[in-house]
């Protein structure tokens, strides 16, 4: 969606041209200063601007990022909304939604949810600023605008996992995918992956866990629980067991997006459905009695 945002120059950024201020002073990324010469504009005290032009002190300066409209057919289909301004949307994506159409899923993905939602929004744009397993719940942010786009994120997710983990750790560990194989990936070969993760609570043969990403590797957390030997519950493609649920139990249980320049500082959090914790109703009784655990410390910290 077209977003304008307007600034009043002060006397600090004086003497500096509009390239600094963009790019210096509003921390926007070099591409994003590319795209407001050649899919936006610049104005200067309302007349067009180039980048190179010099500011005074009390200068009005407008820029603005166009969309145009994507070619998307909205459906009909449930969205949770989480939390939304001007510049962002927090979905809850459910269990067996694609984030995007996929062979098998044309017509019932995020992207059509999304559309559906958007569909009196004559420029709207799908903009998911990272993806989902289809069977991965939880929060994912769509950008309104080119400008959110760039936001930066930190996410938690939580999953229960079969066995007892250690209580917490790192694991470091190249993911790849697996020879023969056009899903299915596996460690040791490809590109490097961490994992942080830190166990919750635990019944001796089930824990739930919390994760931190530091890379983001396709199906990264699955993969790598799988590799130490505690597979994710409900996650038949890596070894989890189907017995109580034929959809892997992880979540996306949290993000923060952090966009200076919107002035965005918020964090989202989205709970296990009552339907996930009635599974392992143990492990969650236990996570929710302990306010310290580790997923609210990191989020808090956050």
């Amino acid at each position: 969606m077209t977003r304008t945002l307007t600034f009043t120059i002060a006397a600090e950024d004086a003497g500096h041209d509009l390239r600094y201020f963009v790019r210096r002073r509003l921390g926007l990324s070099a591409r994003v200063l590319t795209a407001l010469k050649y899919e936006g504009e610049m104005r200067l005290n309302g007349r067009h601007a180039r980048s190179v032009d010099v500011l005074s002190a009390g200068d009005a300066v407008a820029l603005v990022l166009f969309d145009a409209p994507g070619d998307y057919e909205p459906i009909a289909l449930p969205l949770t909304v989480l939390w939304e301004n001007e510049d962002f949307l927090v979905a809850d994506k459910p269990a067996g939604m694609p984030v995007h159409p996929s062979p098998g899923h044309d017509r019932d993905s995020l992207l059509h949810a999304a559309a559906w939602y958007f569909r009196g929004v004559p420029d709207f744009v799908f903009r998911p600023l990272y993806r989902l397993d289809c069977d991965t719940t939880g929060a994912i942010v769509l950008a309104k605008n080119k400008f959110a786009a760039g936001a930066v994120l930190e996410k938690t997710y939580m999953a229960v996992c079969e066995g007892t983990p250690p209580e917490s750790g790192v694991i470091d560990l190249a993911i790849g995918l697996k020879p023969g194989h056009t899903v299915e990936r596996c460690t040791g070969i490809g590109a490097r992956a961490v994992t942080a993760y830190r166990r919750i609570a635990a019944d001796g043969a089930h824990s739930l866990m919390a994760f931190r990403l530091e890379t983001g590797r396709t199906h990264q957390i699955r993969v790598h629980m799988a590799g130490i030997g505690h597979p994710v519950v409900g996650d038949d493609l890596y070894g989890g067991k189907t017995d109580r649920t034929n959809r892997q139990l992880l979540r996306c249980t949290s993000v923060r997006i952090v966009c200076p320049v919107l002035n965005t500082d918020k964090t989202v959090a989205a709970d296990f459905t009552p339907a996930q914790k009635r599974l392992f109703p143990a492990l969650f009784n236990v996570e929710r009695e302990n306010k310290n655990h580790p997923a609210a410390v990191w989020a808090e910290a956050g």
